[in-house]
């Protein structure tokens, strides 16, 4: 039977009685931690004149996006916390989809960009001025968001107009993939939109890092070992975002492929929001104690203090 549905239900809450404080407090430091350390990355690159470089300019784009993306999802679980129907609007649910999965595109594309300034400083460092002027930045970042938000809308616009046979999501957000399932009718449409995504989001951005790495490690085989130090300091952080979304990745494919309506609760609910909950904090923390400027600046503001 098909009805107007005007929200829905987030089933994998369940209830957790008293413990709703302890998971709120937990949340709620998580999420400030996020939003405090990205926004600090972003200051100190502000700030110090000598940080206003290509490299730090894609990093403050980056720490926007962990911003972005966990505040799509925590302020949601914050307030379902204290909900007993743990019910989320239609619009609501339609607006933290459109917020979550233009966000992991936008990720991985603005480590492309990354890569494509390491591969440009390393293999021809003395064009690096050309290829990478403010413009040109400027320019990149916009494309990064111009492509996450069409590769989701050429994706998932389709979800919008859906009629639904239910409002149950076992999820504790607003998973595309499970409100796909309670429509009253699933078309090869959808089967073809998630490939569509999975290859414009994920894998041609993923192969673009890869080409770019490789041809660092190329070029790196040829030069002087401190070259090679300066540049494996440089390309970690990167390396570590780039494992840990592939990592975020297969989770989620685990998630939705085998452990759909199986296995304990707990790791059925903590591996779709992986991610989620990894990568905005490992962003700050990777870059903020890896990048040598930043570690310079942080040392000067020590002593000054």
């Amino acid at each position: 039977m098909i009805c107007q549905i005007v929200s829905f239900v987030l089933a994998a809450y369940g209830n957790i009685g008293e413990l709703k404080y302890l998971y709120f407090s937990i949340i709620l430091f998580w999420y400030l931690s996020i939003c405090v350390a990205n926004t600090l990355l972003i200051v100190v690159i502000h700030v110090d004149r000598r940080l206003h470089e290509p490299m730090y300019i894609l990093l403050c784009n980056l720490c926007v996006n962990e911003i972005k993306v966990s505040t799509s999802l925590y302020p949601l679980l914050l307030s379902q916390m204290f909900s007993d129907s743990h019910e989320v609007t239609l619009p609501w649910c339609f607006l933290q989809m459109c917020c979550m999965y233009t966000s992991g595109p936008a990720e991985l594309c603005s480590l492309v960009a990354m890569a494509y300034d390491r591969y440009i400083a390393i293999c021809h460092p003395l064009r690096y001025n050309v290829f990478m002027n403010t413009e040109r930045v400027f320019v990149m970042i916009l494309l990064v968001w111009i492509y996450s938000f069409l590769s989701f809308i050429f994706s998932y616009s389709f979800i919008f107009s859906l009629k639904f046979c239910g409002n149950i999501i076992d999820n504790v957000y607003c998973d595309h993939r499970l409100m796909i399932k309670i429509s009253c009718s699933v078309s090869v449409h959808s089967y073809i939109s998630e490939i569509f995504f999975t290859i414009v989001s994920i894998f041609i951005p993923f192969s673009l890092i890869s080409v770019s790495y490789m041809k660092i490690l190329k070029a790196c085989q040829k030069t002087s070992k401190e070259n090679k130090q300066k540049a494996v300091t440089t390309c970690t952080p990167q390396i570590v975002s780039v494992s840990n979304l592939f990592v975020g990745c297969i989770f989620s494919f685990i998630d939705f492929r085998f452990l759909v309506g199986k296995g304990p609760d707990e790791v059925r609910i903590i591996l779709p929001v992986y991610l989620l909950i990894c990568q905005p904090m490992l962003t700050p923390f990777m870059y903020g104690f890896n990048l040598p400027k930043i570690r310079v600046f942080r040392r000067t503001s020590v002593l000054t203090v």
